[in-house]
């Protein structure tokens, strides 16, 4: 059987408890199919990149499947079906991660990063001390002197 991580995305206006209710009902199908589920992941209410089906937010659910393609397709096509889910994805991977996904890890676990140095919060918007930028010149825009034009019927000036 194939390996699929599959994320689903369910109206902003159901609740915690009917979106875990729509996640047995998906794992019902597959399960009744001949395949497996790994684990389940509720990433909760996040916001939406741009509204879908006039909705703003929705509830993410990850669900790692083992199972043919069949009982994908099946579980799909009644997701498709279902007006409380908005969006799915179903990919298929060479084998399911065992720690928790990206969506799942602490914000504030950022030791990976490594030192960046000492940073201000001023800094971001050009406050910083640029240095010496030479002499700018007191005149605006438009207001530099222009060189004398020659005039098209004269001679350069002699006679």
């Amino acid at each position: 059987m194939a390996l699929y991580e599959h994320v689903f995305i369910a109206r902003q206006d159901v609740s915690q408890q009917q979106v875990e209710a729509l996640t047995e009902q998906f794992s019902n199908i597959i399960k009744e199919q001949g395949g497996q589920i790994g684990k389940t992941e509720y990433w909760g209410l996040r916001n939406l990149a741009f509204k879908v089906k006039k909705n703003r937010k929705g509830h993410y659910t990850l669900v790692n499947i083992d199972a043919p393609h069949a009982a994908v397709a099946e579980m799909e096509r009644q997701m498709g079906i279902s007006e409380d889910v908005l969006r799915f994805i179903t990919v298929r991977v060479e084998e399911h991660e065992t720690e928790p996904s990206a969506m799942m890890q602490s914000r504030g676990d950022r030791g990976d990063r490594g030192d960046r140095g000492d940073r201000r919060g001023g800094d971001r918007f050009g406050d910083r001390d640029r240095g010496d930028r030479g002499d700018r010149g007191s005149s605006r825009f438009g207001d530099r002197e222009r060189p004398a034009r020659r005039d098209d019927n004269s001679d350069g000036g002699q006679e």
